[in-house]
């Protein structure tokens, strides 16, 4: 249902800029003209023809076809981004309270869940399209097995680390299926073995945070990479806060 709603608004998007910009594209030519030919009542002859190309609209519609892998990608990368700092930050506030100052407890619980959802959904969606896409393609392997990728190899002077930031990737992937799995068996059979394993994502936000990074197209520069930073920050200041609460109580 995601993916279906997320190509369905590309090609929303897609149609609504051909129909603005997709006029076949005019060049204005014009006999030459002298001063003296030149009156109030008698302006230049301009003459107006197609250039020959494609217009914009089948310019936009070849690319869509070619790359909607990738724009599918990004969508489903940026929502479960946005929506792991949301689940992060909604699940320290079930522990300082924070979060039932604007929610109550039950609304508050239905919302974290509905959140993981959708933070589930979209990591799913954001592994299956990259295996589609061309411009940076994708095996299975290289998308479940971490440092099989050769996609964007990362060194610190002598040494290497292979695609570390797929990796993050990856290793985060597995992070979260065990928080989801556990979440949904053993949440009430073991609540202690659940809330170990529920730590683990603290690990996986810091995978995700520099996975995405060094590695999203839209976080290169710009207020997209500072909003993620100061997110980071955010999340790191929460956490901190729910550690000395914890050590203050004990």
């Amino acid at each position: 249902m995601f993916k279906k709603r997320a190509i369905t608004s590309l090609v929303i998007l897609l149609l609504a800029a051909g129909a603005v910009y997709g006029a076949p594209v005019l060049a204005a030519t014009a006999p030459p003209v002298t001063p003296s030919s030149l009156t109030v009542s008698d302006p230049p002859n301009i003459l107006a023809k197609p250039v020959p190309g494609p217009s914009v609209t089948k310019q936009l519609e070849t690319r869509a076809k070619a790359s909607w892998p990738w724009y599918i990608t990004r969508a489903a990368g940026f929502v479960a981004a946005i929506s792991l700092v949301l689940l992060m930050l909604s699940g320290i506030g079930f522990i300082t309270g924070a979060t039932f100052r604007f929610l109550e407890p039950l609304t508050a619980w239905a919302t974290h869940k509905a959140i993981a959802y959708i933070f589930g959904i979209s990591i799913v969606v954001h592994v299956v399209a990259l295996l589609f896409d061309n411009y940076v393609p994708f095996t299975i392997a290289q998308a479940l097995v971490p440092f099989i990728s050769n996609y964007h190899e990362v060194a610190f002077g002598r040494y290497h680390f292979g695609s570390l930031y797929v990796a993050l990737g990856v290793f985060a992937l597995y992070f979260v299926l065990a928080i989801i799995l556990t979440s949904i068996f053993w949440i009430d059979k073991k609540p202690h073995a659940w809330k170990v394993f529920h730590f683990l994502s603290y690990l996986t936000i810091i995978f995700v945070f520099f996975h995405a990074l060094y590695l999203g197209t839209d976080l290169t520069h710009g207020i997209f990479r500072t909003l993620w930073v100061i997110f980071g920050i955010g999340v790191a200041v929460a956490v901190i806060y729910r550690l000395r609460r914890k050590v203050q109580v004990q």
